[in-house]
């Protein structure tokens, strides 16, 4: 089975999917043939799976309370995999074709309160300070924290178009700034305005990045480019700085679009800047949070 996860992997790739999406699929393909092999008792094969073998993997999903998000994103890498083995005349058929998701209300993706967005930015001015102050020497790295947290807050950037971030794809000037995306998801390029916010922490960090070898916007201590685990860690540091838990990059990015469709800006904007090609993704947005509930019962009394 690992050489035809290897040609799915391939497959997911030429999809253009996303390194997290082919991650997440391949990781949710082991734990279904790992149940298969325990429930039927012999090896998972491509010829050996059955429409009932999935239906009863989703019973199991149900039975195990598992949240409904997880149960549907098994079952589409599994309809993925089913679909890649018949086009690839692996199977004669898809067994999770009509195998249906579990429906559920839509939900808000987790997005920070005007008051947590503050505190976050807070927390960020302060860490920077204290660093200039008492650690000389880790100061800059608190200054490139700093400056990915709001460029993340201001341009709702995935984790890998800020990795990939060149220090050609920034123009920051007095009054204007854009960000030229090159390795969006689905290899979309776009470009994003940026705010005087942005451009003020972007302007400053460019003025001590470290003078090395490589184009990197963001670079680490081995000065090479960024990776994606140092801008999680950094998110989350800064966030519990800020007394807020769980906080992430994708947090930001939901924050980014929330605060736009707050402010009136319409959707097709919001999904250029986000880099949707599909508008209903863009959708969630006006999807009601828990503070727009609060907010809606509060003005009847």
């Amino acid at each position: 089975m690992d050489a035809d996860f290897l040609d799915f992997k391939q497959y997911l790739q030429e999809q253009d999917k996303s390194p997290l999406t082919v991650k997440g699929y391949l990781a949710d393909l082991h734990i279904f043939t790992r149940w298969f092999e325990q429930t039927n008792g012999k090896a998972f094969s491509l010829t050996d799976w059955t429409s009932a073998d999935v239906r009863a993997y989703r019973q199991h999903m149900l039975d195990q309370n598992m949240k409904p998000q997880t149960i549907n994103r098994r079952l589409a890498a599994l309809a993925s995999f089913g679909n890649w083995a018949f086009l690839t005349g692996r199977a004669r058929a898809n067994p999770a074709l009509r195998i249906h998701g579990i429906a559920q209300s839509p939900l808000a993706p987790k997005w920070l309160e005007r008051r947590e967005r503050a505190a976050l930015l807070r927390a960020v001015e302060q860490d920077v300070e204290y660093a200039r102050r008492h650690y000389p020497r880790l100061w800059v790295i608190r200054l490139r924290d700093a400056t990915m947290v709001i460029t993340l807050l201001n341009t709702g950037l995935r984790v890998g178009e800020l990795c990939a971030l060149q220090v050609t794809d920034v123009h920051v000037g007095e009054r204007k700034g854009v960000l030229t995306v090159r390795s969006g998801k689905g290899s979309k390029h776009r470009i994003v305005p940026l705010n005087i916010e942005a451009r003020r922490a972007i302007g400053e960090w460019l003025l001590y990045r470290p003078q090395v070898d490589t184009l990197a916007l963001f670079t680490g201590q081995r000065n090479e480019a960024v990776r994606s685990r140092s801008i999680q860690h950094a998110v989350t540091r800064l966030g519990q700085a800020a007394g807020l838990q769980g906080v992430t990059p994708h947090t930001l990015r939901h924050t980014f679009a929330k605060s736009l469709v707050d402010s009136g800006v319409s959707l097709e904007k919001v999904a250029a800047l986000l880099g949707h090609s599909d508008l209903n993704t863009t959708r969630i947005y006006v999807t009601p949070g828990k503070r727009d509930l609060e907010n809606a019962v509060a003005k009847i009394v």
